[in-house]
């Protein structure tokens, strides 16, 4: 759309300019002034894109077209001025302007265009008036000083509604920790001592308090995990794919034959595509070690120059047709991938065993 506008501006200079120069029918001038012309006035189509040369080439013209015979006002160098200045080049374009107001009257001069040197500076002025001048670099800067205070304004809300999310995850954490991490730490502590008392005494331990026992446990390493994903708030460096393969190291030494292979060239990765690759291998690796009765595992990590692959695989107990039960970990993984606009395949193998794949978007500047 930028793009649109920019070439609309420049072809209504283009315009504006030739129909000031074909009303001009008392002076007799160099045809290939209307080239110059031209040029001068769709150069502006590259105003926003290259502000320094747009503003070199108008010049230019300008003085071209001037010397050629041609009394038209340098309005394609003024509105290259207004965007130097918009784009932040204020000193260029002041500088230039000043060698525009010196170099115009020596320029209608020399080609004997004027008739003594108070005619080339009246003609000059005619041309470039200094209120022009002033006029677009103040607009200019207007707008540059708006946008940026707009861009200031957005940091701004975006840095506080981070930091409330921030304070809000940080009060969960706590509320969390004092609401539960006790009582289910009591709960976990009856149920171990209950089943060492039975198995002390000799008596059979029921199967309800070995589920209660076993149930505590998960509670507390599921909260445990709970908190530190609420506190993890950006203070300390995000856990990403540098970290995979300490994950996998854990996972050998808890006696899983766990291998990592990565593919194609990595190039730097979005925080949040460094931080969700991690999380997926992490979940999927805790799965197989609580659930999956395997003996192997494998990590591929496959750079792409669109995306991000991860699959890890196993050959654990899970078998082909069946539908698996989506816990915490898998939803947790799924919501991840699909807020950055990925996909997640989780499910059984057809030769056995469990395969979790994501593909996550990288977008390259």
């Amino acid at each position: 759309m930028n793009r649109v506008w920019d070439w609309a501006i420049a072809v209504g200079v283009t315009v504006v300019l030739l129909v000031t120069a074909l009303s001009d029918q008392d002076t007799t001038v160099n045809p290939f002034g209307y080239v110059v012309l031209v040029a001068g006035g769709l150069a502006l189509a590259a105003h926003r894109r290259a502000p320094l040369t747009v503003l070199a080439v108008t010049a230019v013209c300008a003085l071209g077209y001037q010397a050629m015979g041609f009394t038209v006002p340098a309005v394609a160098y003024l509105v290259a001025v207004y965007a130097a200045v918009r784009a932040g080049h204020r000193i260029v374009a002041v500088a230039g302007s000043v060698l525009m107001i010196v170099a115009l009257p020596l320029v209608l001069f020399a080609s004997a265009n004027a008739s003594s040197v108070s005619d080339a500076f009246a003609q000059s002025r005619d041309a470039l008036q200094l209120a022009w001048l002033i006029a677009a670099g103040a607009a200019g800067e207007a707008l540059r000083q708006a946008e940026r205070r707009a861009d200031e304004a957005e940091r701004t809300r975006e840095e506080t509604a981070r930091r409330r999310a921030d304070e809000e995850r940080l009060h969960i954490a706590r509320e969390l920790h004092d609401s539960l991490t006790h009582q289910i730490s009591v709960i976990k502590v009856q149920a171990e001592v209950a089943v060492h008392l039975a198995t002390k005494r000799g008596e059979a331990v029921p199967e309800s308090l070995l589920a209660i026992r076993e149930a505590g446990r998960e509670a507390t390493r599921e909260l445990r995990a709970t908190l530190e994903a609420l506190r993890d708030d950006d203070t300390n460096p995000p856990h990403g794919l540098d970290r995979i393969p300490d994950l996998v190291e854990r996972a050998q030494a808890a006696g899983l034959d766990a291998t990592l292979t990565v593919e194609g060239r990595r190039h730097d990765l979005p925080a949040a595509v460094d931080r969700t690759a991690y999380r997926i291998v992490q979940e999927s690796l805790t799965n197989i070690a609580r659930h999956a009765a395997a003996k192997t595992a494998s990590v591929r990590i496959d750079h792409r120059p669109d995306a991000l692959t991860i699959q890890v695989e196993d050959d654990g107990k899970a078998t082909p047709g069946t539908t698996p039960i989506p816990g915490v970990g898998l939803l947790g993984m799924r919501e991840r991938v699909t807020a950055l606009g990925g996909r997640l395949d989780a499910g059984p193998k057809d030769t056995g065993g469990f395969s979790v794949r994501a593909e996550l978007p990288v977008e390259r500047s």
